[in-house]
């Protein structure tokens, strides 16, 4: 068997190998610790977690004989083992000596088991960091003795706190490299102290360690005798964890899942966010508000006195009540918020700008739905803790704003549940995950504002104009011919004795669009915009013609959105670069190439041209009268 660098044999815990059952059994009822490491550069995350690994016994004879011929070969430590390596697994951390991707380890102590995050400590991969802290219950902050707080440290402690992490341990390590000067340690804890303060950090414990020596990590060290506090591993221990916290809270239990196996069963299954659920609860289904009782729990194991947060479980209604994906169930006396305009808190995780206006995917919970961010009210400089004036979120920004949803969802405050006040947004074109964020609180004119119904509804006001009402939304480059087009077909409807109505680009930024300029933002607002009364011109029974650049497809996505796929035709009005440019009725692509006119489409900024559009036409083979001929058949019979 290999031996240690301190030459003491190494002896793993043989019962996971020799009886796996007896080894579950054992550790099954323990609880359950998830934490990060985090801070800057070279603090000696990724060693720590591979001193922990060691010193608890994790490391098979196997691995450490890897660990050891490793450490040799591209080791930081010389003949010594270099416990990073235990975590740093990807080629390129290896090389650099740094952590890129958040790195899961599992080990566990004769008191409690553990889920350890290596988080990276470079600011470019300070999403990879959010992702590992989301579901902490503790961060480990470590600060390198020698180099004291540094900005890193402050990015990474206001994101934990953020984030709503309240354990935080201080870890100066490396204290062997300052002979385990005690006035190095007291001077970095008044420091981290001053900054802790300021940003709402209550409190803290602080201790010197030595990730790669060992120093108080599972053992009090005799180098640094004036340390009197508890080890790292004695305070993972005993520290409460947050699924005791969540406990005492009020029930809640997002829907995952209606289990309907048979005829005869049919439950809800979910993971159970926070609280206690047993049978004969009073419960209210949200945000239908539907109330009925439960009459059992299921598990695979058989039927449940109790439940608590934590547990995955089946619940039964003793009544028939609608229940479905993305509902939350609740104490019918004490139930959650439903709203649909928030103030959240926003960190941008994608390489591509947050475009203000533009509809992403929203998921919380288990609900998921179609949401648009207004224009920050602020970023927040994380170094200092200045709020800055922003039009929109970068790369790993941090920013407050107000944000709206299609519908309205169940939600709390971030701060008093994870689970219903934690979401991510999803880019709907890429199904990339482009932010976290969390619920701040509800807009009052959110909770004031109700839609008001009317006898005349839509079908009433199409039945009067006999007609089907749709919108014919034209596409393409600016000299494609989209105005012209729609004039045309415009006036072949009104002989057809169509109720019709015009909305042209240019024609809208005289009046209702003309305070927002040619930014991609102030784009993904005009068509918003346009939208919006599209929809109400439908409402009315028209069929509303826009012509309109509209040079994403994400926002053309919205419109659709706002309407059902019959009332929503993509005209693509596909005309090349080239004699677009040529045709130059306005002088635009001239100004935009002199350099005159900024985010000009298809000199400057881009277009996208629609993936399946209902009707294209092609205007460099056609004129704009047999384009209009062409899109009236295609239309026909409009009633």
């Amino acid at each position: 068997m290999p031996e240690t660098q301190n030459d003491s044999v190494y002896v793993t815990d043989r019962l996971i190998a020799e009886d796996i059952d007896t080894y579950l059994d054992t550790h099954q009822h323990k609880t359950m610790l998830r934490f990060i490491t985090c801070g800057s550069v070279d603090d000696g995350k990724s060693t720590l977690i591979g001193r922990l690994l060691y010193d608890s016994k994790m490391i098979f004879e196997d691995q450490l004989a890897a660990l050891q011929s490793d450490s040799k070969k591209v080791g930081t430590q010389g003949q010594d083992i270099d416990f990073a390596l235990l975590v740093d697994g990807l080629a390129a951390e290896r090389e650099q000596g740094i952590t890129i991707d958040v790195a899961y380890r599992f080990f566990n102590t004769e008191r409690r088991k553990f889920i350890v995050a290596d988080c990276p400590g470079h600011e470019q991969y300070t999403r990879n960091m959010v992702t590992g802290a989301s579901t902490a219950d503790l961060a480990v902050i470590l600060i390198d003795a020698r180099k004291g707080v540094l900005v890193q440290t402050r990015r990474h402690s206001y994101l934990c706190h953020l984030i709503g992490i309240r354990n935080i341990v201080l870890a100066v390590n490396k204290m062997d490299l300052v002979d385990y000067a005690q006035d190095v340690f007291d001077k970095i804890v008044v420091e981290y102290s001053e900054f802790a303060k300021s940003i709402g950090i209550e409190s803290f414990t602080a201790m010197p360690i030595s990730g790669f020596k060992g120093d108080n990590i599972t053992t009090l060290s005799d180098n640094m005798p004036w340390y009197d506090g508890p080890t790292l591993i004695e305070h993972l221990e005993t520290v409460e964890v947050n699924s005791a916290r969540d406990a005492s809270k009020p029930f809640r239990m997002p829907v995952q899942w209606v289990n309907r196996p048979n005829l005869d069963f049919r439950g809800f299954s979910g993971q159970i966010a926070t609280g206690v659920v047993r049978p004969g609860d009073a419960v209210r289904v949200l945000p239908s508000g539907k109330t009925s009782s439960v009459s059992k729990i299921v598990t695979m194991d058989g039927e449940l006195d109790e439940a608590v947060a934590g547990q995955s479980v089946t619940v039964c209604f003793a009544d028939e009540v609608d229940c479905s994906r993305g509902d939350v169930i609740a104490p019918a006396d004490n139930p959650p918020a439903v709203a649909d305009q928030f103030e959240v808190t926003i960190v941008w995780l994608n390489d591509d700008t947050m475009h203000v206006g533009r509809a992403y995917w929203l998921k919380i919970g288990t609900q998921t739905v179609s949401a648009t961010v207004r224009q920050p009210k602020y970023a927040v400089n994380v170094n200092t803790m200045e709020h800055m004036a922003a039009k929109t979120l970068d790369l790993n920004a941090i920013g407050v704003a107000e944000l709206s949803t299609d519908r309205p969802i169940v939600f709390e405050p971030y701060t008093d549940n994870r689970a219903l006040g934690g979401f991510i947004l999803i880019d709907k074109m890429t199904n990339a995950t482009v932010a976290a964020g969390m619920i701040n609180f509800s807009l009052r004119r959110a909770q004031n504002v109700h839609w008001q119904p009317t006898d005349i509804d839509r079908e009433a006001h199409a039945r009067l104009k006999n007609q089907t009402p749709k919108v014919l939304w034209f596409t393409g480059l600016s000299g494609a011919g989209k105005s012209t087009i729609a004039n045309e077909v415009e006036k072949r409807l009104n002989l057809m004795n169509r109720h019709t109505f015009l909305l042209d680009g240019d024609n809208v930024r005289h009046g209702l669009n003309k305070d927002l300029g040619f930014t991609e933002a102030d784009r993904i607002e005009n068509i918003r915009r346009v939208g919006e009364v599209s929809k109400l011109m439908v409402d009315a029974g028209l069929i509303v013609l826009t012509a309109f650049i509209s040079p994403f497809r994400a926002e053309r996505q919205m419109v659709r959105a706002m309407l059902s796929d019959e009332e929503f035709i993509e005209i693509y009005v596909d005309t090349p670069l080239e004699v677009a440019e040529a045709r130059d009725v306005k002088g635009l692509y001239k100004k935009a190439r002199s350099g005159e006119l900024k985010n000009f489409t298809g000199i400057d900024s881009p277009y996208e041209p629609p993936m399946t559009p209902e009707i294209r036409v092609n205007t460099a083979e056609m004129t704009a009268a047999e384009a209009a001929d062409y899109i009236v058949r295609k239309l026909m019979p409009l009633k």
